[in-house]
């Protein structure tokens, strides 16, 4: 199997679908939850509303790069995100991450092995799949996290 098709699945494992690394996935912790839930604070921690946003953030930055766009996403606003107002508006936030991943997923797979080896936009940032990598492991951290504030909330 070529290295994007496996570093794809891998960005599914811990979105979408997997369990092999932390038994869990993104998809599996989130899909039942209320956007109450979603939204309770623990102590000064994020809640689980905004790592999810957090997430997308990141994914969606990527893939407009990926289609050929600009890289816009900055730390400083990557957990600039209001209090979710409705279920309506949680189920929303989570439809667009699952979309934006499969995206994500697709564009690692269609990349030529060698682009992988390519610098991601400019030098500073390391390669395209220095960027892909680093994304799958900034998801299980947060994927960590939301595991953990899940388990105190309930």
């Amino acid at each position: 199997m070529e290295s994007n098709i496996k570093i794809a699945n891998r960005f599914r494992e811990v979105i979408l679908n997997g369990t092999w690394i932390a038994n869990t996935n993104f998809k599996d912790q989130l899909t039942d939850s209320s956007y109450e839930l979603a939204n309770k604070k623990v102590e000064n921690l994020n809640t689980i509303g905004v790592l999810t946003q957090h997430i997308n953030y990141y994914i969606n930055g990527i893939n407009n790069v990926f289609a050929g766009g600009t890289l816009d996403i900055k730390d400083k606003y990557s957990f600039d995100f209001t209090e979710i107002k409705s279920q309506t508006e949680w189920n929303s936030i989570l439809n667009e991450l699952w979309n934006n991943a499969e995206l994500f997923a697709d564009f690692v797979e269609k990349l030529p092995e060698n682009k992988l080896r390519e610098h991601f936009v400019e030098e500073k940032y390391g390669t395209y799949q220095r960027n892909i990598e680093a994304m799958i492991e900034h998801s299980y951290y947060h994927l960590g996290q939301i595991v953990l504030l899940k388990k105190m909330l309930t």
